[in-house]
């Protein structure tokens, strides 16, 4: 039994638009909602983060549409690459940071998961922060970054050749470095990149957490933890 799958998916109603999200641990929850839709028939659309998972979800039998279609979503799972405790996080490891903020923008409710090694103290520990760039932009925007926030971006590769999103682009992966740097320094950082052109977006998911699903160590058990701001 996959208990942190089961519980992504627990909240997952008939009827509802899902957002599916990318990467290891989102997959083992897509694999969970296909098993629970095949059990109790239930009827679902589902938005997919990258390519990747929805061709995981199509081979699953889940209906998949094009978000395009929707203006929003009821429900999203995602999982996350480092998670502080304010449930601040890094995402983009595998690519999709611009595709899976627009779906967690769109859904009501959003609960990323993941397993405790992925807990950090302050984010920049474990994980680069990801910037997807346009290809024309990627000299300005590594120009930018060093003058503006002190940072050096890393154009990521993959089987020996330059690294390409669903979306066509390259990825800067940036080490954020120095403790100081959380959580005023990041939110700034998080509006520069937003507003700097030839940036399409990046890894900063820094308020989308409504809710963290963190696994065991040895998978046994899981922890359930809300932001918290919801907890006066």
């Amino acid at each position: 039994m996959d208990a942190l799958a089961i519980a992504a998916v627990e909240a997952v109603d008939d009827g509802m638009v899902v957002g599916l999200g990318t990467g290891r641990a989102a997959a083992r929850a897509i694999r969970a909602l296909a098993e629970r839709t095949r059990v109790e028939s239930l009827r679902l659309r589902c938005v997919a983060t990258s390519a990747a998972s929805e061709h995981l979800a199509r081979s699953l039998g889940l209906a998949v549409i094009d978000p395009s279609e929707i203006t929003g979503v009821d429900y999203l799972f995602d999982g996350a690459d480092e998670v502080a405790p304010d449930l601040s996080m890094i995402k983009g490891g595998g690519g999709a940071m611009t595709r899976e903020r627009i779906v967690a923008h769109m859904a009501r409710s959003r609960t990323y998961i993941c397993d405790a090694s992925k807990l950090t103290p302050r984010l920049g520990v474990r994980a680069r922060l990801p910037i997807e760039v346009l290809p024309m932009a990627l000299g300005f925007v590594r120009e930018e970054l060093s003058n503006v926030a002190g940072l050096t971006g890393d154009l990521r590769v993959a089987d020996g050749r330059r690294y390409a999103t669903d979306n066509g682009n390259p990825v800067l992966d940036v080490a954020l470095g120095r403790d100081e740097r959380e959580p005023r320094w990041l939110a700034d950082l998080g509006a520069m990149l937003d507003g700097l052109p030839g940036v399409v977006d990046h890894g900063l998911f820094l308020e989308e957490a409504d809710e963290l699903i963190v696994e065991s160590a040895d998978g046994a058990t899981i922890e359930r933890r809300r932001r918290p701001e919801e907890h006066p």
